[in-house]
């Protein structure tokens, strides 16, 4: 009980890329609804043009399409742009939703032709509603048991030809027989710092708000290269800057308002630092197990592991190996540490272990 509290606690964060409880209604009026209108991607959305327009060409639905990568990049939000391009009805849902197959089959029973069917979550799908499901994608139809023991038949119920697209975080987690079901598989990848700037433009004029393409610079360089965290920020400036300032955002005020919410010009967040830190100056740089830091820092395993690990290792300030986890060179200089002596040859043969 007390890891799943913590989570709840840690998805309310600033930099958080899970969707928060209070930001359904803000999310949806800054989604774009057209292919044009939608940043970045660009690898996922030019191939998804293309079947787009053969399949409305043919008068068929689109293939199944899986979207995988972390949260906080879209993938909700194409689904809906896929849906417009395509003139048909969107359905949203979620794997946890979905608990028995009876509730897989009163949605995929209320399904037009073309329809989209999106599942946020795909992963957490319970094996018994996977396995309704291999058929109603492969053969767009439901085998449903009537009755038990020797009076127990089968029934076989056709369905819409529709398009499922799933979403999940851990594309590794999906069982082989579910993901070999899609036909076009679309990996998202973070955002760079022009494309969040004109993301944040775009939300910026929706919701009038006035901030100069400076200030729109620096917010995207502390985004965690995700959209969703991009726009949380935005908002918060506006907070500081309607309380503190004019009511326009400019540099100072932007800089003053995450400098009080805690986040660097990396989008690191205190315990960012403080995990960087420990591993710095108690152990020396590592290699460390993540057990030990765990412990140092008073916080869970899988807190670290879930949560804070994967950006640190993604802009390169934090590595894995055998041995345990090491903080790079760059984090050093990041947090204004000075290398200790033969740091640099030591370093050099932890790398050469890690390949």
């Amino acid at each position: 009980m007390r890891i799943e509290n913590d989570f709840t606690e840690l998805e309310e964060r600033i930099t958080a890329p899970a969707q928060s409880r209070d930001e359904a209604g803000l999310e949806q009026s800054l989604r774009p609804s057209r292919m044009a209108d939608y940043v970045g991607q660009r690898g996922v959305t030019d191939n998804l043009e293309v079947f787009i327009k053969a399949a409305k060409l043919r008068g068929e639905a689109l293939d199944h399409v899986l979207f995988y990568g972390p949260p906080g990049l879209g993938k909700t939000t194409l689904a809906g742009i896929i849906a417009n391009e395509m003139g048909v009805d969107l359905r949203i849902t979620s794997g946890p939703a979905i608990e028995r197959p009876g509730d897989l089959a009163s949605i995929l029973t209320n399904l037009n032709d073309g329809d989209v069917l999106f599942i946020d979550e795909i992963h957490r799908l319970n094996r018994s509603v996977e396995e309704v499901l291999y058929a109603a994608m492969e053969d767009y139809a439901l085998d449903i048991i009537i009755g038990k023991g020797p009076s127990a038949r089968s029934l076989r119920i056709d369905l819409a030809r529709f398009t499922l697209i799933g979403a999940t975080t851990r594309a590794g987690s999906l069982s082989a027989p579910l993901r070999d079901r899609f036909g076009l598989l679309c990996k998202f990848e973070l955002y760079n710092e022009a494309e969040l700037a004109r993301i944040l433009e775009r939300s910026a004029q929706i919701l009038g708000i006035p901030v100069d393409a400076v200030s729109r610079k620096e917010l995207a360089a502390r985004s965690r290269g995700t959209p969703r965290i991009a726009n949380r920020l935005l908002k918060r400036v506006r907070d500081f800057s309607q309380v503190e300032g004019s009511g326009e955002i400019d540099l100072a005020i932007t800089k003053r308002a995450l400098s009080a919410l805690g986040i660097d010009d990396m989008g690191l967040e205190r315990l960012d630092r403080e995990i960087l830190g420990t591993i710095i100056e108690r152990f020396h740089g590592g290699p460390v197990g993540i057990d030990t830091i765990a412990a140092s820092l008073g916080e869970e395993k899988v807190t670290i592991e879930d949560v804070y690990e994967p950006y640190l290792i993604q802009i390169g300030f934090l590595h894995r190996s055998p041995k345990g986890r090491m903080v790079s060179d760059a984090a050093y200089r990041h947090l204004g540490i000075a290398l200790p002596a033969g740091r640099e040859a030591e370093a050099q043969l932890n790398m050469e272990e890690l390949s």
